[in-house]
């Protein structure tokens, strides 16, 4: 099987708080479940604090072992330091970004769109993100993507040169529904709220990532 630039499991992307101090405590505990990337996520709020929480998880995230993204602003992830960027129909163009900015992670929203998809991976994405593929209480009115996009996708990156582009899933995503998402042929899915929200942050990202670790291989 080709290597992948992005990992394969559990990709928390972060929740909309302020708190920098709670989301980094968060993100560890993440972390010892066994999530294996985090996007920083904050479309709303000032460039000032976006850089600061930014320049805060960067740092953690080495440490961790935790690929960072961050999305949008792949301007920013350049300057802090962090390993890729995510990217959206009306963000910066993934050719453009990979003309400027080549050793980044570049993951980019394909919706519910598999020409999208092509299009993306042809412009150098390292992951393909497709959903919501359930209900979403983050992006309630998001289009839907069926499980079989997923397959159609993995078959897509099948096609591409080493290192293989990633499948990912978004979108209303639970531990209990994570598993099918694996057999449809993600190699990651993202959470949000399901995730950071959780009662107890470790044990439900160990759950989320179980579906996509090797078998046989326990929880951490």
């Amino acid at each position: 099987m080709k290597a992948q630039r992005f990992p394969s499991g559990l990709y928390g992307v972060t929740p909309e708080w302020d708190d920098t101090a709670r989301l980094l405590r968060a993100v560890q505990q993440a972390a010892a479940g066994g999530m294996r990337a985090l996007q920083l996520r904050r479309k709303d709020i000032p460039a000032a604090q976006r850089r600061a929480q930014a320049q805060a998880l960067a740092p953690l995230c080495r440490e961790l072992g935790v690929i960072f993204l961050i999305n949008d602003h792949w301007e920013l992830a350049l300057e802090i330091g962090a390993d890729g960027v995510h990217v959206g129909r009306d963000d910066a163009a993934v050719a453009q970004v990979r003309a400027q900015a080549p050793d980044l992670i570049i993951g980019a929203s394909c919706y519910n769109e598999i020409q999208r998809g092509r299009d993306l991976l042809a412009a150098g994405a390292d992951y393909i993100a497709f959903g919501a593929v359930f209900p979403s209480s983050t992006k309630p009115q998001a289009v839907r993507a069926p499980l079989e996009l997923l397959t159609e996708a993995r078959a897509l990156t099948e096609e591409q040169a080493a290192p293989r582009p990633a499948v990912v899933a978004i979108g209303g995503i639970t531990p209990a529904n994570a598993a099918l998402l694996a057999q449809a042929g993600a190699d990651a899915i993202a959470a949000v709220s399901g995730l950071f929200e959780s009662a107890d942050v470790a044990a439900t990202a160990a759950a989320y990532a179980q579906p996509f670790l090797p078998k046989g291989k326990p929880r951490p």
